[in-house]
Order: C-alpha cells, then structure tokens, then sequence
C-alpha cells in the first residue's frame, strides 16, 4: 500500500547525527512514518544503528558526504550533527570545529546545492547563563564559554549565509535514548546508577528539558506548516536544574538514593567550563504551534522534585515493577 505523505514534505528525508540523542531519534521517528525514504548518517565507529539506508561516513569524509547527496537528492535535510561532550571539544579544538561546524556547514552548502529543505538542531549552549536569569530569547547576544558552544554559534551563522530559509531550533536536554546507551542525560545517569556508581550534577545549572518525541513532532510540524525561516528556542516549559534531573532518574528508577550528589559549578573545577542558568524563552516557536504542544518535562507535576531530598523521601512503591524512566521521562505517559 503507498504511503501517503503531506504535500508539504518532501523525501527522501537524510537524518545527520545519528550518534546523538536527537539525531537517533528523529531518524527512528521519520523511518516510521516513511520506510525506506530515511536515509541517516552516523560516525564509522558508531555501529549501534545499521539499516540498509544508514551511512557510516566521519565528518571529514566530505567527498563520500557529496556522493550520498547526489545519489538521492534529499528533498529535506535534517541536521543534528555535532558532539556535546564538553572535556572532548575543550581538549581538542580542532576536532570540535569540524563536528560541531565543519560538518553542519558543509551539510547547510549541499542542502543548498540540491534545494533541499533544510531543518539544523542547534543548541542552549550559545549561551552562558552566567547573568544566572535564564529568559534567553532568540535574539540576546550569544556569549558561549567552551568550544561546543563557540563552534555551534559560528555555524548558526554560517548556516544562516548558505541557507536564509534554513530553519534552526535551538535545543536544550532533549530526553531520550542515545544509540550507544552513554550519551544522552537519561543514559549517562543511568548508567551511572545501575551497576552503583556514584553521579555528581551540579543544582545551578538549569535547562529546559524537552521529550524526544515532542522535538520530533516539532519537526514533523514545521514541515507540513512551514513557519517563517531563523532560529527559535525550542524546549520545555519547566526549568529544571541538572541535580533535579538526576534527583528524578534517581526516584523512578528506584535506584540507591544515596548514589545521587549535587554540588555548585564552582566545585567542579574550570575543565571544562560549565553553563549556568540557560533557561530558554520558547514563545516564539509556541505561538507557531498548537496549545500545550511541547510538554513539560517531566509531565506530571508529581514528578518534579519538591526539595534537596525528594528522592530519597518520595514514595517510590509505585515504580518499583515497571519501568518508570521509560514510560514517565522517555515517552512521557
């Protein structure tokens, strides 16, 4: 049977980022709506996703890049390349800039080369949350404070030059899986957790945490109901600090309470350096889309941490048979 597709979304759709929490949920999210016309990209050495339209090409393989391009001729290109871990980019300068804005660059100039329709996941971390405010909106100057941040702002730029009717969302922690199970805020505290491991997360820097599912059906939408081109904050309408994250991981997933420490950014050392309070205004992208489109997160007000020690007062009888991180914080039942 054909699959029938809005008029207003053209395929085949090519998904970059796949290593990441975005990427590997936007390209499971559109392979199902569309079998066979996703195509996605991921590093070599990241063989967690396979599939006959999965390409392992590294970000300097701009060649091989060029040639998949050609080959298909994407009608909607959505970037979410890029590497997030922090002490990496701060370490090496170099390799940061080609992830975080060689790739998304050349990705913006073949997508312009081709007329594709073009959709960059950006990041919070333009910012440095130092006023310890949050509010950000779309236009504040940006003021980033590690190389992650510094690269992704220059390609916001870049991206903006090749692409004017590029669309760029800005988005802070979005909560789902990563394909290797370390990446994501979810995995890498869980992993911590699970064999008793101690994790330390810092109760001054917030964000606005955002559903997997909910950044895809942001997508899905701004592709059947084009909006006006540029760079939208989309996140969360709850502020939520890193420790309070780590505080509700903790609870649902009736892990050992005392596992779980928070401490201020000043203790954790300059390397590499830490954001403060990004919370990000995301009304502009609200009033493009339905009423209560992006939820909070996490959903129900009842999970959201109530003090410095909800996670080990709060009763937890309720998650112990059921897997309460997926169904509560994954897919936000």
């Amino acid at each position: 049977m054909a699959i029938k597709v809005p008029m207003n979304i053209r395929l085949p759709i090519l998904v970059t980022g796949l290593a990441g929490v975005p990427g590997y949920a936007l390209f499971r999210y559109f392979k199902s709506l569309f079998p066979g016309q996703v195509y996605g990209v991921r590093p070599k050495k990241n063989a967690c996703v396979t599939g006959d339209t999965v390409f392992g090409i590294d970000a300097e393989e701009t060649n091989s890049f060029a040639a998949i391009f050609k080959g298909h001729r994407f009608g909607t290109v959505i970037d979410a390349s890029g590497n997030c871990a922090l002490k990496s980019c701060e370490c090496d300068p170099v390799l940061s800039k080609l992830l975080n804005y060689t790739q998304g660059v050349e990705t913006a100039r073949l997508a312009a080369e081709y007329k594709s329709t073009l959709i960059r996941i950006s990041t919070d971390m333009v910012f440095s949350g130092e006023s310890g405010l949050g509010n950000y909106i779309e236009t504040d100057p940006k003021d980033p404070i590690h190389n992650y941040g510094k690269h992704q702002s220059l390609a916001e730029e870049s991206i903006q030059e090749l692409m004017p009717n590029a669309v760029l969302l800005r988005v802070p922690l979005p909560m789902d899986y990563a394909p290797g199970g370390e990446a994501g805020a979810i995995d890498w505290i869980a992993y911590r957790f699970r064999p008793g491991r101690p994790a330390t997360l810092y109760t001054d820097e917030y964000r606005n945490p955002i559903y997997g599912d909910d950044l895809c059906r942001v997508v899905e939408y701004i592709l059947i109901n084009p909006i006006p081109p540029g760079i939208y904050h989309c996140g969360g309408k709850r502020i939520v600090s890193l420790y309070q994250v780590g505080q509700i991981i903790n609870a649902l997933g009736c892990y050992k309470s005392d596992l779980l420490m928070g401490c201020l950014r000043v203790a954790a050392g300059p390397m590499p350096p830490r954001v403060g309070h990004l919370g990000i205004n995301c009304e502009k992208l609200y009033s493009f889309l339905p009423k209560d489109f992006i939820r909070p997160w996490p959903f129900m007000d009842s999970l959201f941490p109530t003090d410095f020690n909800w996670h080990k007062t709060v009763d937890r009888s309720a998650w112990v048979d059921i897997d309460a991180v997926h169904r509560y914080l994954v897919k936000g039942e």
